[in-house]
């Protein structure tokens, strides 16, 4: 007998979680790690980028290298997304997020980056790095602001949800989720 009976029930749960729970489970997900992989599209196909990153909310905040790939291949085409996943010791414990939305820029001497600094740990970065304590790096901050995120964990199908949630910034989409059991497609296929 397996230890955890339920992750052998077939066919898996497809209920999604109420709007509100799953926010707070995908803002404490967020809340508590800390590195990713940003996947963009680059002039000569996909990037992918493991990087550090820290959130407020569903709102994320990565500081890029200047000049690094994944800045010119964002600057070119917005799209982008960023990967996260816990560590895991098996089936029972797996919880990931995928991030799917547009970059926005946020430069030095903004109000929104100023705001983004008080939220990206700079310091400890600049500590290892031998870099001034005094002031935030005054670069380029790349903001998230996702327009969905397909979040997994598979301890919801002990409790009877899909282990695959899908958050929509658009309530109505989410609505949709919630109404049919999966994200439904639109019209341009998306």
């Amino acid at each position: 007998m397996p230890a955890h009976p339920w992750l052998a029930e077939t066919p898996w749960p497809t209920q999604q979680l109420p709007r509100a729970e799953l926010e707070q489970r995908i803002d404490h997900f967020l809340a508590t790690h800390w590195m990713g992989v940003l996947s963009t599209i680059g002039k000569d196909g996909p990037i992918g980028s493991p990087l550090e990153y820290h959130a407020e909310g569903r709102t994320v905040y990565i500081l890029p290298q200047p000049r690094s790939p994944k800045l010119k291949a964002l600057q070119r085409d917005p799209r982008l997304c960023l990967a996260i996943y816990a560590e895991n010791s098996g089936w029972a414990s797996v919880r990931g997020a995928q991030l799917f939305g547009r970059a926005e820029f946020l430069e030095p001497g903004t109000a929104g980056h100023d705001h983004a600094m008080t939220i990206y740990r700079w310091r400890a970065s600049a500590e290892q790095l031998g870099r001034p304590m005094h002031q935030p790096p005054q670069l380029t901050l790349i903001k998230i602001e996702p327009e969905r995120i397909v979040y997994t964990e598979q301890w919801l199908r002990k409790e009877g949800y899909a282990p695959r949630q899908i958050w929509h910034r658009d309530p109505n989409r989410q609505a949709a989720t919630l109404r049919y059991g999966y994200e439904p497609v639109d019209q341009q296929g998306e």
